[in-house]
């Protein structure tokens, strides 16, 4: 059972500090602490992908655990240790356990120039070296420089098939059930950054609320089913698509939720086809609910796993809703102070009113031929009770030959767009209209 609903920010508090990284053990324990806080009806699953194995170009990295790391004067005078911070150290360090002259041990470390304070967030996943981040401060008070090191990071690589990479995946379907025909949009948040809470800590949990509002208030019946998806950024989505190809067909569309607690306005970064039909859906309810808004081309905004669903050979269009950019960004600043909860839950509310519409949305086809008559069907509208809705009517008529989708209809004719669906579902339920569903956009093969 699902855990009861709480503030954004104490869910995020709970996985913020962990290890986060690829593979690891911490990164399950946040898998985890997700899932026990979606709502049932998701059937959250955590998937599990062997280390060392290929997926597509790539190969699934091993599960890395860090046991010990610290820094130190050879008299034992600790500069800093993993156990105060998983910043402190580059992640997928590889091992070391060496007494090093400053001149060896400095390439070696790593500071923020612009936050002398703050400790950074390095990592080298793929290109293996080992080192240090700490504050420029702690840096600069490094003297005098006639010292040597002890550097020690104890550190393990693990190839175990059953300890491999792991996603955590819900799915939310509209009411009635799932509408193969109708297909899939997925919501996606990266899970494998330690100690950032607003990147991307912020985006989990506004997907978490997202889940929790369409499991208490279903997609109409024949909607897309929405999939929630968590992991590690890039390399998780890689992996996921690759063993699951036969999938990404039914897949229609994408929304990546990144850095949605700090003080910025909300943006959004359009799909790679750009003037697609969820980019128009976005830019409605962007500007229905702001005026003014801040947007940009694919990836330009803030990148990230929409440059998978949307890019080659698979290519189903996706958006990103963030407030990126923010200062605190890839720092140990980057704490629960930067995120607050009603800006995450703005998001999801956004991200919810883009699904509502675009995961609705359907063709309508007509059975019918010649002018409807409206009033021996019940389908006249009295002008006096909705005026603009009487003198569209002929006009949404004109329209139903499959080719344009509710939202297009609703644009055309100057109508809001769950009025207009409403009306549509009348002549449904007459069985004047009948649905077509939209087709799959993949270039998967």
């Amino acid at each position: 059972m699902s855990k009861p609903t709480t503030s954004l920010k104490s869910i995020l508090a709970e996985f913020l500090n962990l290890n986060r990284t690829l593979v690891s053990d911490d990164m399950n324990k946040t898998l985890s602490i997700i899932g026990s806080y979606l709502p049932d009806s998701a059937d959250y699953t955590v998937e599990n992908f062997a280390p060392l194995t290929d997926a597509w170009t790539w190969k699934i990295p091993e599960r890395y655990e860090v046991h010990e790391a610290y820094l130190e004067t050879e008299d034992g005078q600790r500069i800093v240790d993993f156990r105060d911070s998983p910043l402190h150290i580059i992640s997928y360090s590889l091992p070391v356990d060496c007494l090093l002259t400053w001149d060896e041990l400095a390439p070696h470390l790593r500071f923020s120039e612009k936050r002398p304070a703050a400790i950074p967030w390095e990592f080298k996943y793929y290109e293996r070296d080992w080192g240090f981040c700490l504050t420029k401060n702690t840096f600069d008070s490094l003297l005098p420089r006639d010292k040597k090191y002890h550097a020690v990071i104890r550190s393990s690589f693990i190839t175990d098939p059953a300890r491999g990479l792991r996603v955590g995946v819900g799915v939310i379907h509209p009411e009635g059930g799932a509408n193969p025909e109708a297909g899939e949009i997925i919501v996606q948040a990266h899970t494998c950054h330690p100690a950032q809470a607003n990147d991307d800590g912020s985006g989990v949990v506004s997907a978490i609320d997202l889940a929790r509002r369409l499991a208490e208030n279903p997609l109409p019946a024949g909607s897309m089913s929405v999939r929630f998806w968590f992991g590690p950024e890039t390399i998780g989505m890689v992996a996921y698509l690759s063993r699951h190809e036969d999938w990404i067909p039914c897949l229609r569309g994408g929304i990546f939720l990144d850095s949605t607690g700090n003080q910025n306005s909300l943006a959004l970064q359009r799909t790679r086809q750009d003037t697609h039909l969820l980019d128009r859906v976005a830019r409605s309810v962007m500007k229905k609910r702001f005026g003014e808004f801040r947007e940009g081309e694919f990836a330009q905004v803030a990148p990230n796993d929409e440059r998978i669903i949307n890019g080659p050979g698979v290519n189903v269009p996706a958006i990103s809703i963030t407030r990126f950019p923010y200062p605190e960004y890839h720092t140990s600043d980057d704490n629960l102070d930067v995120v607050h909860d009603d800006l995450m839950v703005e998001a999801a509310e956004v991200a919810e009113e883009i699904i509502l519409i675009y995961a609705s949305n359907y063709l309508p086809k007509r059975t019918f031929r010649g002018p409807l008559f409206l009033s021996g069907h019940g389908l006249w509208v009295d002008w006096r009770e909705n005026w603009a809705l009487n003198r569209a009517i002929e006009k949404i008529m004109m329209r139903l030959e499959g080719e344009h989708s509710v939202f297009d209809i609703a644009e055309q004719v100057g109508l809001d767009y769950w009025v207009t669906r409403e009306y549509l579902g009348k002549l449904q339920a007459k069985g004047f209209v009948r649905v077509l569903p939209f087709p799959s956009e993949t270039s998967a093969d």
